[in-house]
């Protein structure tokens, strides 16, 4: 599928860039990786830990942001392929800067859908979050509208034009500003006291991997407009601090509980009870496929069955769930 093509990574110097570089020389072989992002030295610090693991001789870097139209235009001509993941992401930094989250997670969003049509990209798949289900904070807000642009612009395609699909899931398993490096940094001191926004909390568990395999299979399947939602486990947040407690210094935490913060949820929601309807289960993950008058019942893949009406895929309500001896080799395997 990717042999031989040129595929683009927004806001790739990120951590889902990093492993989708990884990944895509283990399994294909491009013509070109583009890593399309604003922070130099992001760019060069990736381009010499990346030196001796894949074929650099492929891999291009480009200085741009997604709020730069005419670079994104420049950056996409020849693109097969194109990943968005760039965002502002901090959900307190998006609530005191709304107006440069906007700029970025809406402007930028349609800078990209308008560069990649413009320039004939075959597929664009773009990475969402739980945030953007039932919005509470203004990133959630921004992604929601992120969304709804990348779905209705297949309606501008046309039947031979660029499909466009999302990618849906939560913070990933020690990724950049998940909970995991910020405890390890804690316990890595000998400190055996972890601050818990709240027990009651929980989340599903995704490894970037896994995050990767998704837009993978969006790549490969997608005909227009679907939301794609990985079937993964849930934990507690406090049954995680103690996996880490007990993996690094060999003894349970003492838990603070420190109280949730603004614009946090107890639990993730990727597929919410009206979004039920367009809901279809397969062995490994849900679609979310598009209600528009553009749609075609015919572009439902096969394989999958409707989910029952009123279903909601809810972190807290989730039928498999991760325990802390589970939990303590799950971490075990994402540092391998």
């Amino acid at each position: 599928m990717l042999n031989d093509k040129t595929i683009l990574i927004t806001g790739g110097t990120g951590s889902f860039g990093k492993k989708f570089l990884e990944m895509i020389f283990e399994k294909y072989q491009p013509k070109k990786v583009i890593i399309y992002s604003r922070d130099e030295f992001k760019q060069s610090v990736m381009q010499t830990e990346y030196r001796n693991k894949v074929d650099m001789s492929r891999v291009r870097f480009f200085i741009g942001d997604v709020r730069d139209k005419e670079r994104l235009m420049r950056a996409m001509h020849g693109v097969d392929y194109v990943i968005h993941a760039a965002a502002m992401k901090q959900v307190p930094t998006c609530e005191y800067n709304p107006m440069e989250a906007v700029k970025t997670n809406i402007h930028g969003a349609q800078n990209v859908i308008d560069a990649a049509l413009d320039c004939n990209v075959k597929k664009v798949v773009a990475l969402s979050t739980d945030k953007a289900v039932n919005p509470i904070n203004l990133y959630g807000g921004t992604k929601l509208v992120s969304d709804k642009l990348f779905i209705a612009a297949n309606a501008y395609s046309g039947q031979t034009g660029t499909i466009f699909s999302v990618v849906r899931y939560g913070n990933v398993a020690g990724s950049r500003g998940s909970v995991i490096p910020i405890w390890q940094n804690i316990l890595d001191t000998g400190s055996n006291t972890l601050g818990v926004t709240d027990m009651r909390m929980t989340r599903f568990w995704i490894t970037l991997r896994q995050g990767v395999e998704l837009v993978f299979k969006a790549l490969a399947e997608s005909k227009g407009g679907e939301t794609y939602i990985s079937k993964i486990p849930s934990f507690h947040i406090g049954d995680l601090a103690q996996a880490m407690s007990l993996n690094t210094l060999g003894k349970e935490a003492e838990i603070k509980e420190i109280g949730i913060r603004e614009g946090e949820k107890l639990h993730e929601v990727m597929v919410t009870s009206d979004d039920s309807r367009m809901t279809y289960e397969y062995d490994e993950h849900y679609i979310v496929y598009p209600h528009y008058n553009w749609s075609n019942q015919a572009d439902i893949l096969p394989g999958g069955q409707v989910v029952t009406e009123g279903f909601e895929y809810n972190s807290g309500t989730n039928k498999e769930w991760l325990s802390v001896e589970q939990l303590q080799q799950a971490l075990k395997e994402m540092d391998d």
